[in-house]
């Protein structure tokens, strides 16, 4: 107990809100739930700043962050039939991917939001999502005319003609199936800066100083959840000195590590599977099976091509615009689509024995809806260990995904020969054009595979029968009280688009929640 004199005295290590990660969820949460005056919240975030660092801020020079200091980088486990190289970075920044991806923004598609309701993720169905479009603070806009690379506007005119789609400006403007056209992004124009969810939710109020009911820690690491019975009560986080602190929460825990540190932190704190757990020595708070599992990814493969020369400089990142194609006319969506790359984007080929052209480009065939699932999972009970990512890439049934990238690089073919792409492209670099048949694609398109860093599904929402559902459509961890999970990690499936901005609706609805307990939501428990 304390001493009387300091009974009085506000516990500087309490809020009323807790929120773990100060990443792309966390960072709407924060700012939303700080406008109440009378709320206290404290943000965790294990990395840095981003204020004053135009190494991050600077949208065009995210490739640079890959496997930097603010890279968690992660390793994939042996992928049998995919690419065991693989290397997911998480950012170790605020604003977390936001502040380290490519900001493509994409409006999740309604039959992404309706499969969730389907899913048991009642109250997150299309139309009770969309109003959540609209309360974002980023700056989404289409690429600027003075980004638009002369490369990648004949390539828009190539994929429209060689795939017979339309050419799309602005795939925020309503629902689409098909098309082709530059992205939109969360960027300044004018200066290339980011709009990331720091920049956009946090930087006004941190520079301002207009909000001093919010206290944010920086490269402080969150290692262990308190619970006192079935109610979280605080964090345990370990400081860049090494210094320890129970943070209290005296109304929630909000969890927004992401799809892989939101599980990692649960499993150390002895929630999730119970046979995982008491393996390691771990002692079991909750009995949770699905924490870890239904790990999800857009896996991607990439067709190179060598150019007569260099290609103009200007582009907003350097894979601002591509192609959504829907093969089978019963899905709901695209099910096919490529990121066109205005660099010879060689590592994975690179592996496998080519040769990185001086100039070049590439496509990307990507999976917007994979059928493959996977698992996270603890290895040791040192939270200091990283966690194995073990995404089973090309391992459904059918071979869907496998069968998706070998339709892409026939595709892709067929873009590179259209012009008015055609007169720019030398020779295909990789897989090459002796490579024909479904077999030798299939082969090479698994092996050279990558990703483009969008872990999801890891706690999933999902309805009260559902045994290996974490959260319920309020976000609650099952079974528990006084905590939450806001992250890409509740996604029951994958978007068929870049699942950014749906990352931030997830954060404007939990503060939604938050505010307004009657919030749309399936109250089962």
């Amino acid at each position: 107990m304390p001493p009387p004199s300091a009974t009085n005295r506000p516990d500087p290590a309490a809020a009323d809100y807790v929120i773990v990660g100060g990443g792309t969820a966390g960072s709407v949460i924060a700012s939303r739930l700080a406008e109440d005056p009378s709320v206290t919240v404290t943000l965790v975030e294990g990395g840095p700043s981003d204020i004053d660092r135009p190494d991050v801020l600077t949208l065009r020079r995210w490739l640079g962050l890959l496997g930097g200091e603010l890279d968690y980088d992660y390793p994939t486990t042996e992928q049998p039939r995919g690419n065991s190289h693989i290397r997911h970075s998480r950012a170790r920044v605020l604003g977390g991917c936001s502040s380290h991806n490519t900001l493509i923004s994409f409006k999740p598609l309604p039959g992404d939001w309706d499969e969730w309701a389907e899913a048991g993720a009642t109250g997150w169905d299309a139309a009770a999502m969309e109003p959540y479009f609209g309360k974002l603070r980023n700056n989404i806009v289409a690429v600027d005319e003075k980004d638009r690379n002369a490369i990648a506007r004949d390539f828009v005119e190539a994929a429209r003609e060689a795939a017979g789609v339309p050419r799309v400006e602005g795939f925020n403007e309503r629902p689409f199936h098909e098309g082709a056209g530059f992205f939109d992004l969360a960027y300044h124009p004018e200066t290339n800066k980011r709009s990331s969810a720091s920049v956009a939710y946090l930087h006004p109020h941190i520079e301002a100083g207009d909000r001093p009911n919010l206290r944010i820690l920086l490269e402080t690491w969150a290692y262990r959840l308190e619970l006192d019975g079935t109610r979280a009560t605080g964090v345990h986080v370990r400081a860049a000195d090494g210094t320890e602190t129970l943070l209290r929460a005296r109304r929630e825990v909000l969890v927004c590590a992401g799809a892989v540190d939101t599980p990692r932190l649960l499993l150390h704190s002895g929630i999730g599977p119970r046979e995982d757990l008491e393996a390691l020595g771990i002692p079991v708070v909750h009995d949770l099976p699905g924490v870890g599992e239904n790990l999800l990814d857009h896996p991607e493969s990439v067709i190179v091509w060598e150019t007569h020369g260099p290609i103009p400089e200007n582009s907003a990142m350097d894979s601002d615009a591509g192609l959504f194609v829907r093969r089978d006319p019963a899905s709901r969506g695209p099910d096919l689509m490529f990121h066109f790359y205005q660099i010879p984007f060689t590592d994975n080929p690179e592996r496998l024995g080519y040769e990185k052209p001086p100039y070049g480009v590439s496509m990307t065939p990507n999976i917007p809806k994979p059928r493959s699932r996977g698992r996270l999972y603890l290895t040791s009970a040192d939270p200091a260990v990283k966690p194995a990512l073990d995404f089973r890439y090309f391992t459904d049934e059918d071979d869907y995904d496998g069968r998706t990238l070998v339709d892409g690089i026939r595709l892709a073919r067929e873009i590179a020969r259209t012009e008015p792409l055609a007169h720019w492209l030398k020779r295909e670099v990789a897989p090459g054009p002796e490579i024909t048949s479904d077999e030798e694609l299939g082969e090479y398109a698994r092996k050279a595979a990558h990703t483009v860093y969008h872990p999801a599904g890891t706690c999933r929402m999902g309805a009260a029968d559902d045994p290996l559902a974490v959260v319920d459509p309020h976000l609650r961890i099952r079974g528990l009280e006084g905590i939450r999970i806001a992250d890409a990690s509740v996604f029951p499936t994958m978007t068929a688009v870049n699942p950014m901005i749906g990352v931030l609706m997830v954060g404007e609805k939990c503060a939604d929640l938050l505010a307004d307990p009657t919030t749309p939501g399936d109250d089962a428990r």
